[in-house]
């Protein structure tokens, strides 16, 4: 054991003398519960870092991908000014819609003018309320149209083919619709390519180009080639009140929260980048030699 002092031996004569037990410096008793508190200390590091990492996993599994939908609980979806040709699209998840009252319907005092409807995803997955829908849109005046869910890695053609087999679109339907948002992790060659065969397969059969939808920052980081530019512009882009993308555009998703009667719960609510005529203008058109071939008979 060591000590706080040096043991010198003084000899005088045959006896030895140490320094006073008085002169030593005590030792500092040790701390009680110094196991104790790191113990603590490493349990409530542990809880935190656990809570952090519960709050990452939330966010990113039930806030991110529906962020539109907690930002609705605090305020009001936009309805951008300037504009007032709008429209919805809808899907399944719209369920039970009254007809009646959303021929009526207005958003931000402006009435409701087309209706896109989804119709099919992937090689094989038809919305099941499109048939429905579409006539529905069609019986109650709206402009109507189609839409495409695209699925990366699922082959392209097939994904045409099944879309020009479920949908038939007829003029004055506005021109058929590819929605793009996710890039499957594919290269972003490869998911260029796969996209572009799809809108030339879809416009070999009704002679117009195909509106693509993504949204801004999709559209920016995938599809910047200057051959998607050629296509008509459906943009998303929520929470804003003027779009930050400089481009031509035709349409501009900006709320997939809305409120419009007739609807149950959230719907998604559009822009139309022109007046009412250049929207009946932008519909698929009577081709030419069907519209002699009708004159002839009549």
């Amino acid at each position: 054991m060591a000590n706080n002092y040096n043991p010198r031996t003084v000899r005088s004569g045959s006896q030895s003398h140490r320094k006073p037990a008085s002169g030593r410096k005590g030792r500092k008793p040790k701390a009680k519960g110094g196991v104790f508190g790191r113990y603590f200390l490493c349990v409530w590091v542990g809880i935190v870092l656990v809570a952090i990492a519960y709050i990452g996993l939330f966010y990113y599994f039930f806030v991110s991908p529906y962020s539109f939908r907690w930002k609705a609980i605090f305020r009001e979806p936009t309805y951008p000014e300037g504009y007032n040709v709008r429209g919805i699209d809808i899907s399944h998840y719209q369920t039970d819609i009254k007809w009646e009252k959303l021929r009526n319907a207005s958003i931000n005092n402006d009435p409701v003018r087309f209706v896109i409807i989804k119709a099919t995803e992937g090689q094989d997955l038809f919305d099941d309320d499109f048939n429905d829908n579409f006539f529905q849109a069609k019986e109650n005046d709206f402009i109507r149209g189609a839409y495409h869910f695209f699925v990366p890695g699922v082959d392209a053609a097939r994904q045409a083919d099944f879309y020009l087999h479920q949908v038939h679109l007829v003029p004055g339907d506005l021109p058929p619709v590819l929605d793009i948002e996710k890039d499957g992790k594919l290269p972003k060659k490869k998911l260029q390519k796969d996209v572009k065969k799809w809108l030339d397969i879809v416009e070999e059969k009704y002679g117009v180009k195909p509106i693509l939808y993504t949204s801004y920052k999709f559209k920016k980081d995938f599809l910047d080639d200057p051959v998607f530019d050629e296509y008509p512009y459906w943009i998303a882009h929520y929470y804003i009140n003027k779009l930050e993308y400089k481009g031509d555009w035709v349409m501009w998703q900006h709320t997939d929260c809305g409120k419009v009667d007739g609807i149950n719960g959230f719907v998604d609510c559009n822009i139309f980048n022109g007046t009412v005529r250049d929207l009946e203008d932008f519909t698929i058109q009577e081709k030419e030699e069907e519209i002699t071939e009708e004159e002839t008979e009549i």
